[in-house]
């Protein structure tokens, strides 16, 4: 086999390694957030009203491909909350509330409650303290955030409808996918040009 036939079955074998992986390694993914220590409700001795906002500040660019969120909260009754995420665009969903004429439960607490559209279950379906990952209540989707820049800040809203339980948020973080290619992608295409470079042949001065 001549160094010509060689360079084209590398970059042919290069090109399909380049197509099997790029899906696997479509973005990057950063979590952005923390340990939050935020009454809810707000004002001190009250059982009912909103929870001031929790912000997660977002100081790089990114395209968002996709977005989750976790939660961690202690309440004595998380039928009583309504959560809301807003981001800096405006642009909002509910994460979860319920119905209190047919849905009401008792139950405490979100523990590590992941919200995610591609969940197997809905958070509607789901049981306190909700440990794992959902869907956000019907009919809203994260996916209304694909598209966005995730610079600026981002609003975790929490309103308390009901009296006499009361609680804290504890963490709140957002999981980005970014549409910006992994290095490793282009570190195979740079391994792949380097291979194709040795069976080139060189002219001599």
């Amino acid at each position: 086999m001549d160094a010509r036939s060689t360079a084209q079955r590398i970059v042919s074998i290069v090109t399909i390694l380049l197509t099997v992986s790029c899906p696997a390694f479509a973005g990057i993914i950063i979590t952005y957030g923390g340990n939050f220590d935020l009454n809810i409700p707000a004002e001190p001795g009250a059982t009912k009203g909103w929870m001031t906002d929790a912000l997660i500040e977002i100081t790089d660019h990114h395209l968002i491909r996709d977005i989750d969120v976790r939660i961690s909260s202690t309440h004595t009754s998380v039928f009583d909350l309504q959560l809301f995420l807003q981001s800096p665009a405006g642009t909002g969903i509910c994460l979860n509330m319920y119905n209190p004429f047919d849905e009401f439960f008792e139950g405490e607490n979100y523990s590590q409650t992941i919200f995610d559209d591609e969940a197997d279950i809905s958070i509607s379906l789901g049981e306190a303290p909700f440990t794992g990952r959902f869907r956000p209540r019907e009919p809203y989707l994260l996916s209304i955030f694909d598209g966005e820049d995730a610079y600026g800040s981002w609003r975790l809203q929490i309103c308390d409808m009901w009296d006499y339980d009361s609680g804290t948020l504890d963490s709140f973080e957002l999981i980005i996918t970014t549409h910006t290619p992994e290095p490793a992608t282009a570190v195979l295409l740079t391994f792949g040009i380097g291979l194709v470079s040795l069976f080139i042949p060189r002219r001599r001065p």
